[in-house]
């Protein structure tokens, strides 16, 4: 199973992987990081297929798709 590690803190909270994700599962955090901005995180009710969307539209490189072997 691949699982979605999003960098809080490198995130601008552009949005872009959230409207790119096919299943809506990720959102706009309701909480700054330390730079001022909204960043993306998952939903907690929607699971990741691992298709790398996310990653590939994300412009600050704050996405990561690993294995759960590899955690």
């Amino acid at each position: 199973m691949v699982k979605v590690i999003i960098d809080k803190e490198w995130c601008k909270g552009c949005g872009l992987c959230v409207h790119v994700c096919p299943k809506g599962g990720l959102q706009t955090a309701k909480k700054l990081n330390e730079k001022g901005y909204f960043p993306a995180e998952k939903c907690k009710t929607v699971r990741c297929t691992g298709c790398g969307m996310c990653m590939l539209v994300c412009p600050d490189m704050a996405i990561q798709l690993v294995d759960d072997d590899e955690i």
